[in-house]
């Protein structure tokens, strides 16, 4: 039996979430979740991740304080991609960092998929460099992505992990090790970036200073620190001819590959190359995801109405299929705003029913969100030469009856919706691979998932579905 801690930070909350293994089945409790509220400074668009630390070791506190006798194995720590912090010399950070839907991100950056096989998306860590001026990379000493900060202010190790090093863009995607010559041209020193790591390895322990703060002096333990690398690990399929939408703020819609997919067919269909666990390769589209429910109900909000997501996911399937689709990828819907109104404009483009009420936007979304997953699940079996048969849907989205079944719907294939906590239950299971509480490669890894928590099975409905 193993007894491990995964904080799991996403790009609206945070959680702490304790793990148990015994018995070749896995248990998760969730001990601590906290609010990850950007803060606007000068003008720009930050990540307040001083608070989220503080969110982390309150979290860890508490769950060692619930121990009750038990010894905390380790601790693995998995976020977002792209964003990272500048250190001095002496370790302190230059400045806080950016948030990827910061305007400096926009622009049009030089097409670098043929030679990192990452898409162009303007955030990406790469292209955020090249905002950086001269004078804060001359000053900086280290970068270090944010799972990687977070490790660093722990255990006073400074390292990186793959699997969020290929998000930025500047990874060899055959080697998995640093792009030197690309790093130079974006203005960073050779020495600025850390060593990588692959999930499973140790980090360090807790500083001495922080284990008093926590109660444990913990180990810390690379996991897939990109949420999305640790959430795959999470899938529960039976057979490698499967698709994943790991679905929260963001969708991620692809395949599990045995290399990279560098080629031109990849890059003009939007797809990216990031690197898995145990050496797997992520293909996958960035879709834009539930950020479109989430930021129409913090609009209405702030109109002076609070509406329940789960009432207007009710009455959005009660319309049935209100004609109304647009593309969720359109720059105009990443950055926060009103979303209903950039909603009904887009529908006014296209020629399509504008919603006029909540529940028509929500369901606009549904709709839209759908055909933008079956899209992208046909195109990533075409690109990797999979014949896919099911769908597996993992993460927040695994919860949403009316966008699991109209997903089913629209690509014609079973859907299996869970577990809900993909990437801490990815996190954990690395951890415990590490602590040799379990064995094996990534298929070992998700038969105890499908032992461990209940599925929901959904199928395609009418003559139309696949279409």
């Amino acid at each position: 039996m193993g007894v491990f801690a995964a904080v799991d930070l996403g790009a609206s909350s945070g959680r702490v979430m304790l793990g148990r293994v015994e018995n070749g089945q896995v248990r998760l409790d969730e001990v601590a979740r906290f609010e990850n509220r950007p803060v606007r400074l000068n003008g720009s668009l930050h990540w307040n991740i001083v608070d989220l630390y503080q969110g982390v070791l309150d979290g860890l506190r508490t769950l060692v304080d619930g121990l009750e006798g038990e010894t905390l194995t380790s601790i693995g720590i998995d976020t977002w991609a792209v964003d990272y912090a500048l250190l001095a010399a002496d370790g302190s950070m230059l400045g806080i960092p950016f948030h990827y839907r910061d305007a400096r991100n926009d622009g049009e950056h030089a097409d670098l998929f043929l030679r990192n096989g990452i898409a162009q998306l303007p955030f990406n860590t790469v292209y955020q460099l090249l905002t950086e001026s001269t004078d804060r990379l001359a000053s900086a000493h280290r970068m270090l992505m944010i799972p990687d900060l977070l490790a660093y202010w722990l255990t006073g190790i400074a390292a990186g992990e793959v699997t969020n090093a290929s998000t930025s863009g500047m990874l060899d995607p055959t080697t998995r090790q640093w792009d030197r010559e690309l790093v130079a041209e974006v203005g960073l020193k050779p020495d600025m970036l850390p060593t990588l790591l692959v999930p499973g390895e140790r980090i360090g322990s807790l500083r001495p200073d922080v284990a008093a703060l926590v109660g444990s002096r913990a180990d810390v333990v690379a996991v897939g620190t990109h949420d999305t690398a640790s959430a795959i690990v999470a899938v529960p399929a039976e057979s490698s001819s499967f698709a994943y939408i790991a679905s929260g703020t963001w969708s991620l819609v692809g395949v599990e590959a045995p290399g990279p997919v560098i080629s031109a067919a990849a890059r003009d269909a939007g797809f990216t190359n990031e690197a898995g666990v145990d050496g797997t390769v992520r293909l996958l589209r960035n879709v834009m995801g539930l950020w479109l429910v989430q930021e129409s109900l913090r609009q209405w909000e702030r109109d002076g109405v609070t509406y329940s997501l789960g009432d207007l996911l009710a009455e959005a399937e009660s319309l049935g299929g209100v004609g109304a689709v647009v593309d969720p990828d359109l720059p105009v819907f990443l950055p926060p705003g009103d979303m209903p109104s950039r909603i009904a404009e887009e529908c006014r483009a296209a020629g399509v029913p504008v919603p006029s009420t909540p529940a028509e936007t929500v369901r606009c979304i549904m709709d839209s969100l759908a055909a933008a997953y079956a899209r992208s699940v046909r195109t990533a079996g075409e690109l990797a030469g999979i014949d896919i048969e099911t769908v597996h849907i993992v993460g927040g989205g695994s919860q949403n009856e009316l966008l699991c079944q109209l997903t089913a719907d629209a690509t014609g294939l079973p859907v299996v919706a869970g577990p809900v906590e993909g990437s801490a239950l990815g996190n954990v299971l690395v951890q415990a691979r590490a602590a040799g509480a379990i064995a094996g490669g990534v298929a070992e890894m998700r038969h105890v998932v499908g032992r461990s928590f209940p599925l929901t099975r959904y199928l395609p409905r009418g003559a139309d579905a696949g279409s």
